[in-house]
Parts: C-alpha cells; structure tokens; sequence
C-alpha cells in the first residue's frame, strides 16, 4: 500500500508541475492587438513563480498590464497550486495593498518583498485544471459564487482558460446574478497570448 501511495504521489506531482511550467511566463497578445486594434488592446500577463517559503509549496505571483505602461497593472494575484490527484485546484488571493507590489512581474527582485501576511484568501474564486493532451483547460470552481461588483451590478465571474507550452487563451466575463446576462468582459471572445519569456527555471523543482 505504501507504493501505491508514493507513485500516485508521483503522477500528481508531475501533473501541478506540468501545469506550473507552462504557467510561468510572460506572455502578451500583441498580434491578437495590431490585428484586432478596435477590439483588443495590448496586454502582457506575468505569472512569475514564488519562493518555496511563500507557501510551502508551488505559488505564483501574476499581474495583467497594458504593454504601454509596465508599472501600472490593473489586475494582480497570488495563487497557490494544489493537487488533487485527478486536477490541479489553484487558491486565489487578493494583495491588501497592491501597488506596493507593481512590477513585480518584469521584476523579479519586488516578488522578495511580498509577504504571505499581506493576502487574503479569494473564497469561492479558485480554478480548476485538468489536462486535456498537450493543453491545460481551467475554469472557475463550480457554484457562480465568485462574486464581482462592477457597473452597479452584482455579478458572478465565469473564466475559461487554455493553457500551452507556448500559448495561453482566457475569457473572464461577469454574469448578471439574477439573469445570467453579460455585464462585463470581452464580448469579441478571448484573449490570446503568446509566451514571450519562461520564468520555468525559477519555480522551485527540488522542493517536490
């Protein structure tokens, strides 16, 4: 039994991990942009791994920028990457103050500054993975219980996201709570980005 335990401990190691590399990067859609002007702008999204110590496991640093203002990020995270087993569950936090932490993504040297007593914990928001080939396929957890306000109005968040060794497509949209309707986000369809840089040789392989 004990052997059984430690190769199904392997196999789910290997899968986060799996995950975790094709995670760690920065990646912009600019073709998606100059293609596109009228609908998209030009992004980059960072998710730059965390020390081990941060969470005693395999945590990521993320912030979404417009490429034309590196140091003002409009969204930013922590996230903490759980296996079980069959998936990859990621816990989502919120920074207390983030600003402090601007940059951070294009600057390795601010991650050391993050402290895990200035988060707090995303109820309800995390995604889950599965692997599905050569891809990563995610998605909010299941409920419509990650809660946004935005426009006046109560939403809930519904995020899908594909996930390459080269590639990452997402599409977050916040649906009304009482009617299901759209409220907020892409109405043209997802992001598409493009790995600019791999932050894998950062992420913390002799911890597992």
């Amino acid at each position: 039994m004990l052997i059984q335990s430690d190769q199904t401990k392997d196999t789910e190691s290997s899968l986060l991990m799996n995950l975790a590399k094709v995670m760690a990067g920065d990646f912009s859609n600019q073709q998606q942009a100059f293609a596109n002007p009228k609908d998209y702008a030009h992004i980059r999204v960072f998710f730059r791994p965390l020390p081990w110590e941060f969470f005693g496991a395999i945590g990521f640093y993320s912030e979404q920028v417009y490429d034309y203002d590196l140091w003002t990020p409009y969204r930013q995270g922590i996230h903490r990457l759980v296996d079980k087993g069959g998936h990859i569950y990621i816990e989502n936090y919120s920074l207390q103050d983030p600003m402090l932490y601007a940059g951070a993504g294009h600057n390795k040297n601010i991650i050391e500054t993050i402290s895990p007593t200035s988060i707090e914990r995303r109820y309800n928001c995390s995604m889950v993975f599965k692997q599905d080939g050569e891809m990563f396929r995610g998605g909010v957890e299941p409920g419509n219980k990650c809660l946004i306000h935005r426009k006046g109005v109560e939403t809930y968040l519904v995020s899908d996201v594909e996930i390459t060794e080269t590639t990452w497509m997402s599409w977050d949209r916040g649906m009304d709570l009482n009617t299901g309707e759209q409220i907020w986000g892409s109405a043209k369809g997802p992001l598409k980005f493009e790995k600019r840089v791999s932050f894998a040789s950062e992420l913390p392989l002799s911890q597992l």
